[in-house]
């Protein structure tokens, strides 16, 4: 079998080095045991054919022998179809609905409450508190469903390696200060051998190129 390809931006600013998306690629290559190689494409002068591969121009994408998939939920599942380890004929389903649970509820609302928070707005205005209230209320369910579990489903799957990568965006501004069982799965998913591996290398990478 060919070796999977992640490509990914020869370069980023230092904000966001270690939460590129092609982490969550690699990390659940990694728990999987399959090889895979890393390629690089332009971050600040993007041409056509990056457009070809990802049509909003953005990273990661994957390649394996004649498939080529962009979106990270996409990569994952695609990586999952290739290993027992990430998800299993008996909670398949369950697996699905919660990675797209991660992509979708919690991501969703997450991502505008993290990009204000980069931005440094205060939360003073209606509209930045009406995000943030929508954030709370997705991590209070989701905290509360986490409260006797261990993993999103039976066992460590492509969809814990999603929402633990949404989580970890939000625990970098403080935002599970109140969610302590989703504190303590966040802390599962990092602990693990191959997060760390694919945490490492992300940040060795763009702490080298250029």
């Amino acid at each position: 079998m060919s070796n999977f390809t992640i490509t990914t931006f020869d370069w980023v600013p230092e904000l966001p080095r270690g939460y590129v998306r092609d982490i969550r690629l690699r990390w659940a290559l990694e728990e999987a045991g399959i090889p895979y190689d890393i390629e690089l494409t332009a971050f600040n002068e993007r041409e056509n054919t990056h457009y070809l591969h990802q049509p909003f121009g953005q990273v990661p994408w994957l390649s394996h022998e004649d498939k080529e998939i962009f979106e990270s939920g996409a990569g994952l599942l695609y990586i999952a179809e290739h290993s027992d380890e990430l998800i299993s004929t008996e909670n398949s389903s369950s697996v699905i609905q919660w990675l797209f649970a991660a992509l979708n509820s919690v991501e969703m609302a997450s991502l505008p409450w993290t990009i204000l928070k980069f931005s440094g707005d205060t939360f003073e205005n209606d509209g930045s508190k009406a995000i943030e209230r929508f954030l709370h209320s997705r991590l209070k369910h989701m905290n509360e469903y986490l409260r006797e579990r261990n993993w999103l489903t039976e066992q460590f799957s492509v969809a814990d390696i999603a929402m633990a990568d949404v989580l970890r965006l939000v625990d970098r501004f403080d935002g599970l200060k109140q969610y302590s069982y989703c504190r303590k799965y966040l802390e599962q998913c990092v602990s693990r051998a191959a997060f760390k591996k694919a945490y490492k290398e992300q940040l060795e990478l763009y702490s080298t190129v250029r």
